[in-house]
């Protein structure tokens, strides 16, 4: 069987271990303090060797171990460069790869789901795995029909380590919090459970991949890749090749970054509004740059993968959020306040200045007031650390807000999107999709008539 649910109790010992080392450094780190050297000289060196251990860890784990450290990976630029620096080859690890399964499993699982003449199914499989992620592996292949085709195969198993791994890491969140500065890492680990039902069920990420492949067909910007079989632990879907985004991040053009970010954000953005749903796991493993965009072989194109964690969202993108960040960039404090008030960001019990808050947000909806915005990780981490000062307004602020559960999913796939466009650097127009793709966002802004008579 396989090697992921082999030995839970190694598994489990290997998580344990993370919080005791946590607290052997913690004890390091005081020792340096009494012996003279900076508070904040300690608090990096102790927070980089935090982050080796914890990433070392994850990326021998499949199950939830990864998962968690797949959906960290894109907060790195979060990260001061010094301690984000030396570990961000194990994060780029961690979105691409992991340890494969035997391939004696995998022959085992395609024997028991798909007969024991699946091999007449294709006619060629490669088993070496061509990508090994938290739940389930990837081999190339060509389907029977002459199609080349992805067999994604789960780990037998894989259920029960997903939510062992979050459990135990749930345990000590707290002690993970300082590793991303201004995020709470309690709420995402819940937020993955939860989820784990879904990640899980091929048919119901077969239906979210087909339907998004039938609206993207043909479209000049975004390419994904049809189902072709699905049956339970195993999909089968078109093969798209590609440079992933993990390279572009490490060796990309400006023009691939600026590009890819630019689609990055359109997918984000007209997903929703075209399909109903919200691809949720947006890590760089799960998106590729193919050439051939509009512009010819010279342009690309963004191929997307993975939908096995999907927001269903039936008129696309809450109307509020275009609407709340219209009135932000036009200084509206009162009527953001109601609107949060309305949609239960603020609770009844807390009374904030709606100024207070207009504040807070605006260095937040920097990118969408600019023609085009440059995200760097340098913009994240000054934001991070904004909001992660026990000192400052913002600080005390983000502690009253409330982040209500029908926003939940938003909010994080918006956050992650965002680390990714700061991991890739990129100049991205913003606000052209938010006009395309948002249509209350562009709401009471003057028409070309109105326009016209004011001039």
């Amino acid at each position: 069987m396989s090697d992921l649910p082999r030995k839970a109790v190694t598994r489990t010992a290997k998580l344990a271990a993370l919080p005791l080392g946590f607290a052997g450094r913690a004890t390091w780190g005081l020792g340096k303090r009494i012996v003279g050297e900076s508070a904040e000289l300690v608090g990096r060196e102790l927070q980089q060797r935090t982050a080796d251990q914890l990433f070392k860890v994850l990326g021998e784990l499949k199950g939830g171990a990864m998962k968690f450290g797949q959906a960290l990976s894109v907060f790195e630029s979060a990260l001061p460069e010094e301690v984000a620096g030396p570990y961000r080859a194990a994060l780029t690890k961690l979105q691409e790869a992991a340890p494969p399964m035997p391939t004696r499993t995998v022959h085992g699982v395609l024997a028991e789901r798909l007969g024991e003449d699946w091999q007449e199914l294709f006619r060629t499989f490669d088993d070496k795995p061509a990508a090994a992620a938290s739940i389930g592996q990837v081999h190339r292949a060509v389907w029977h029909d002459g199609r080349e085709v992805a067999v994604k195969v789960q780990y037998p198993g894989a259920g029960e380590a997903l939510l062992s791994d979050l459990n135990q890491l749930s345990r000590f969140a707290r002690l993970l919090g300082p590793l991303v500065p201004g995020m709470d890492v309690k709420p995402l680990i819940t937020e993955l459970k939860d989820r784990v039902s879904e990640e899980l069920d091929y048919g119901l990420e077969a239906q979210a991949q087909r339907a998004h492949a039938e609206e993207f067909a043909g479209d000049p910007d975004v390419v994904v890749p049809d189902v072709v079989h699905q049956c339970e632990q195993v999909l089968v879907t078109e093969w798209i090749d590609g440079t992933p985004l993990s390279e572009v991040i490490a060796d990309g053009t400006d023009e691939q970054r600026d590009r890819a970010g630019q689609l990055l954000a359109r997918f984000l953005f007209s997903g929703p509004a075209r399909t109903g749903l919200l691809h949720a796991d947006p890590h760089p493993g799960n998106f590729r740059l193919l050439p051939g965009g509009p512009g010819g072989e010279d342009d690309w194109r963004l191929g997307v993968l993975d939908f096995g964690t999907v927001d269903r969202l039936p008129g696309g993108l809450p109307a509020p959020i275009g609407e709340a960040l219209r009135m932000t960039l036009d200084g509206e404090a009162e009527a953001v306040y109601e609107m949060l008030c309305a949609e239960g960001f603020v609770k009844e019990s807390v009374a904030l200045d709606p100024d207070a808050v207009l504040d807070y947000l605006e260095p937040i909806i920097e990118p969408a007031r600019a023609e085009a915005f440059t995200f760097t990780r340098g913009w994240m981490r000054s934001q991070a650390a904004r909001i992660a000062d026990v000192r400052s307004p913002a600080h005390q602020l983000a502690k009253q807000l409330n982040l209500p559960p029908a926003y939940l999913l938003i909010h994080r796939v918006t956050l992650s999107t965002i680390g990714v466009l700061c991991q890739l650097g990129a100049t991205v127009r913003l606000r052209d999709e938010l006009e395309d793709w948002l249509p209350e966002f562009v709401a009471g802004e003057p028409g070309e008539e109105e326009e016209a008579a004011q001039a």
